[in-house]
């Protein structure tokens, strides 16, 4: 099989395309044909060998991809050959950026016949993050405002369908007007320019001086401090995305009895996973969710897609597509 390996950590060039041995499932796995993968931030972080938690080299990137069940293990039950499926995790010394991936049949979920596997490809990584950045740690329910940073992006998009689905009020900001226009199609109430100076001042005033309940904040180095003067009494900030250090000033959060919370997917547990993944296909099912694929590349042009995610002007998913 073809497949992108990576035998030294470090820029985009890194990445090369490599005829690999076709894999095998153990008993408990699954062989997913990919037809299409899922390329995420922390594959660049991971890449450049900037992430805390590095894998051993050489290795494949990417942990999402969509396709077709093509091989299944003597003990897996509920699934079938043929059967159209997301990935959302691999197999240890597997990797998504490969023309097959080998998962643990608990990584691997019905993909609806409505979704295209472009569309199947951005669900795992970028669904899961905003429905567990939105409920488990910033505990949103029906009647809150969030405001979600970066909401024209892939995990963006998600978070703002997840929050509309759920009964929340959201705010989403963009860089573009095509952002813009991308977020209130996605359904928030205010959709805002965060290259303006006064586009937190306009926050307070959509909220008459409450400030929102829940921020999903996807450049911390950046926001911040800001999100903190935002904060409603109670108010809870989610990072879920960093590239850099800030000050910040504690009496903000202290004097809302506020709380910043981090995350990321690698320490969600087995039962977060089980909930998360019943929940979005509700949603996918009842045609309440629908991932937003901006930009489809080739395999082969796996580097691409690696600057193109870390350019401003975030436009739904990047997807590599076989």
């Amino acid at each position: 099989m073809n497949a992108i390996v990576v035998r030294a950590f470090g820029a985009p060039g890194v990445m090369a395309l490599e005829t690999l041995p076709d894999p095998s499932p153990s008993p408990t796995q699954v062989v997913v044909r990919t037809r299409a993968i899922g390329v995420n931030p922390v594959d660049v972080y991971i890449r450049a060998g900037s992430y805390p938690r590095k894998p051993p080299l050489p290795y494949i990137p990417g942990n999402d991809a969509s396709g077709v069940v093509e091989a299944i293990g003597s003990q897996v039950t509920g699934l079938r050959v043929g059967a159209r499926v997301y990935v959302a995790g691999v197999a240890d010394g597997s990797g998504a950026y490969a023309e097959r991936v080998v998962c643990e049949s608990s990584q691997v979920y019905p993909l609806p016949e409505r979704l295209s596997f472009a569309q199947g490809a951005a669900i795992g990584g970028p669904f899961a993050t905003a429905y567990r950045a939105l409920f488990m740690k910033g505990l949103a329910r029906a009647g809150d405002t969030v405001l979600v940073h970066g909401a024209s992006g892939g995990v963006g998009t998600a978070a703002v369908q997840l929050a509309r689905f759920r009964g929340l009020r959201v705010i989403g900001t963009a860089g573009t007007d095509k952002g813009l226009a991308l977020v209130a199609e996605q359904g928030a109430h205010l959709a805002l320019d965060h290259t303006q100076a006064d586009y937190m001042q306009q926050v307070m005033t959509f909220t008459s001086g409450r400030g929102v309940d829940v921020v999903i904040e996807m450049l911390a180095n950046v926001n911040l401090d800001r999100d903190l003067d935002v904060l409603a009494l109670r108010g809870r900030v989610v990072v879920v995305g960093n590239r850099g250090r800030i000050d910040i000033d504690p009496r903000k959060i202290m004097g809302k009895d506020g709380a910043i919370l981090g995350m990321v997917m690698p320490n969600t547990s087995d039962d977060e996973r089980r909930e998360i993944h019943a929940a979005l296909g509700a949603g996918f099912d009842s045609g309440a969710l629908t991932p937003v694929v901006g930009l489809e590349l080739p395999l082969a042009d796996a580097a691409r897609a690696h600057a193109a995610i870390m350019e401003p002007g975030a436009f739904g998913k990047i997807v590599l597509v076989l």
